[in-house]
């Protein structure tokens, strides 16, 4: 698998998980916490659309407040642009979150980190469209 590829996976990956998670479709919540947070580096931090900053660690602590709250949650992505260099890349995308017929839209890039087998998710700006 190439790195563009890798890329491509991980969103695809994290977009099915983090659906999956929010709607609590998943008999295995400890699982699938362990596959969303295998995606991230130890060094991952995000701004999110309202401007405030988030380790992974405050993400990770995060997630088990949402498990299962957004049953008909979701969670897709397109205008997805991907470059990158031998060992890390850039990804822009439109991310949509549907909750009971309301959307929301973000615009994002994200900066990615590769391995042998998978590219994993360094920092992450989020901007309200």
């Amino acid at each position: 698998m190439n790195n563009k590829e890798k890329i491509s996976a991980e969103l695809k990956d994290f977009c099915e998980n983090i659906e999956k998670w929010f709607q609590g479709n998943d008999l295995d919540q400890e699982a699938l916490f362990r596959k969303i947070l295998s995606g991230f580096s130890p060094d991952f931090k995000m701004i999110n659309g309202d401007g405030n900053t988030a380790t992974l660690l405050m993400f990770s602590e995060w997630l088990p407040t949402v498990f299962g709250k957004f049953p008909e949650r979701s969670v897709q992505i397109e205008n997805v642009e991907i470059h990158c260099s031998e060992h890390h890349g850039i990804a822009t995308y439109t991310e949509i979150q549907t909750t009971e017929g309301i959307t929301n839209r973000r615009k994002a890039s994200a900066v990615f980190l590769f391995n042998e087998d998978k590219a994993f998710w360094l920092h992450l700006i989020e901007n309200w469209i």
